[in-house]
């Protein structure tokens, strides 16, 4: 009997996945715990494994069409079995009746127009883009998989096609976000709307610093990076603070005793936040094979679901990208996050005299229900302390 597979919560908070690609066409046999669909998330591309064995009988929607976590991702049943007709509105394949039988492709709902000869195929939102931009579907050459249309062909052929006429007034171009970049925008919008935000600045002299990440380089035979020797001068001003390291319960502040940090990578598709797990309990060596680690698979969108979920405070290294000082956004469900810039060379005042010194700008920013503005200061100065004299403990 035909079972009905439906998109699992893969994660905290998932409510829907893209589709990004089938690995088994209909038809097909598929074994149990095959990789059946790469889908995308909030934070991942992520391969869904077949529940159980048998013959894909019909796909819940084509590559790119978005499934909600309860609907009907797969239908999986035996070899020579078929379908009856559905009632449920496209992308998504609703529930298996006995009425009229329809063949397994039939199902696939996102598989519409195919162009005379070639079979290259286009979702219907791809076709209404081809009709606003004035472009003929039917002669564009699809990209995707199997030849299919993405809104990316779309355009692409509205800009070549009259030196961009199509396009409006020939000076602009309209460019649907990415789920990612959707997921960012909708988070920090959440974030800067119910949390009020305070920043305060700071500085840090980073020789010792620095010196100590050549020290451990050169122990290490490969670079340490910043951000393993960041956590460890900010767990210090954590532990004695804990409100920066807590989340807001309606009237109640959480203090985490477990110090679970998130650092903020820049990838192609957007800030992606994986967290270092019980960071308190890593050496600086082990915290920087778990940053590389998680930095690469971030950048390759292939974060596990515990890697990107649960932070208690968040650094995010600026510097990495030539960033100095700057404002940023209290992640959701957090208290604070400090930013670090770049750290150069300066004139400072020591002792009556100028010297130059190697500084680093800080950026902090917290939630101002629940942290004033003399308890910031005080978590900044704890943690300038520590960047100065990295191995004080």
């Amino acid at each position: 009997m035909a079972f009905e597979f439906r998109l699992p919560d893969i994660g905290e908070g998932l409510t829907e996945a893209e589709i990004v690609e089938w690995l088994v066409e209909p038809g097909r046999q598929v074994a149990l715990d095959q990789p059946l669909v790469r889908v995308e998330t909030d934070k991942a591309v992520t391969d869904i494994p077949a529940p159980r064995a048998g013959v894909l009988l019909a796909q819940g929607g084509a590559e790119g069409a978005v499934i909600k976590v309860g609907e009907v991702l797969a239908v999986i049943g035996e070899s020579g079995e078929r379908l009856a007709a559905r009632q449920a509105p496209a992308p998504i394949v609703g529930t298996i009746h006995e009425a009229e039988e329809v063949a397994p492709q039939d199902l696939h709902t996102g598989d519409v127009g195919s162009s005379p000869g070639e079979g290259a195929r286009a979702l219907p939102l791809v076709r209404k883009l081809a009709k606003e931009l004035g472009v003929d579907v039917d002669s564009v050459q699809g990209t995707g998989h199997k030849g299919r249309i993405t809104r990316e062909d779309v355009e692409a052929a509205a800009r070549s096609s009259d030196g961009g006429a199509n396009l409006p007034a020939g000076s602009e171009e309209r460019v649907r976000l990415s789920r990612l970049r959707r997921t960012i925008a909708e988070n920090m919008t959440r974030s800067w709307r119910e949390i009020p935000h305070v920043t305060t600045f700071g500085e840090a002299e980073a020789t010792r610093l620095l010196a100590l990440r050549r020290e451990l380089s050169d122990r290490r035979g490969s670079p340490v990076p910043l951000e393993a020797l960041f956590i460890t001068s900010v767990l210090p001003a954590l532990r004695a603070h804990p409100e920066f390291n807590a989340s807001l319960d309606g009237e109640d502040l959480v203090l985490k005793r477990h110090y679970d940090i998130g650092i903020a990578v820049d990838t192609e598709e957007g800030l992606i936040v994986p967290v270092v797990r019980g960071a308190a309990e890593i050496d600086v060596l082990g915290l920087a094979a778990e940053v590389e680690r998680l930095s690469k698979a971030a950048r390759n969108r292939a974060l596990g679901v515990e890697d990107g979920r649960g932070a208690t405070f968040t650094i995010t290294n600026i510097g990495a990208v030539g960033g100095a000082q700057g404002t940023p956004i209290i992640p959701y469900g957090t208290t604070a996050i400090l930013s670090l810039g770049k750290a150069k060379e300066q004139p400072v005042a020591r002792n009556g005299e100028v010297e130059i010194a190697v500084v680093m700008p800080l950026s902090l920013s917290y939630d101002h229900r629940v942290i004033d503005g003399a308890l910031g200061r005080r978590f900044l100065a704890t943690v300038i302390e520590h960047l100065e004299d990295p191995e004080a403990g």
